[in-house]
């Protein structure tokens, strides 16, 4: 089973990136994907994560309003489109999957080990 990131870079404040994530070797179109980001020298936080049906969606707080999440399950891929970038959301993006609980109603998963599966990273650089 492989995640593999892309669509990370060098972009100036205030502009976008869209960031992709496509699973293989495994379907993950029936559970909770999400988006995590380590700065240097920080730890690995939690950014936004969806459920399968895209009904539920949950963002931190610091990226409420700029970031949005989507998914193409026929594709098994997960994207993270990324607006109004601040210098302060410089970081390795990974992208993961929660394998338990298929079908479930809620995204409210923020935890690292709530996720199962993960990317090797993409990096976003947003200079000032």
């Amino acid at each position: 089973v492989q995640l593999q990131a892309s669509g990370g870079g060098l972009v100036q404040a205030g502009g976008s990136l869209r960031l992709s994530c496509v699973a293989s070797g495994r379907s993950f179109g029936n559970n909770v994907m999400g988006w995590f980001r380590q700065a240097p020298g920080k730890e690995r936080e939690f950014v936004a994560s969806i459920n399968w049906s895209s009904v539920s969606r949950y963002f931190a707080e610091s990226v409420n309003g700029r970031f949005t999440i989507s998914r193409d399950n026929a594709k098994n891929a997960l994207y993270l489109e990324m607006n109004s970038l601040k210098p302060e959301d410089t970081a390795i993006y990974y992208c993961a999957a929660r394998a338990q609980q298929p079908y479930g109603a809620s995204a409210h998963y923020r935890r690292a080990h709530d996720y199962d599966y993960w990317g090797q990273g993409t990096l976003v650089t947003v200079s000032s």
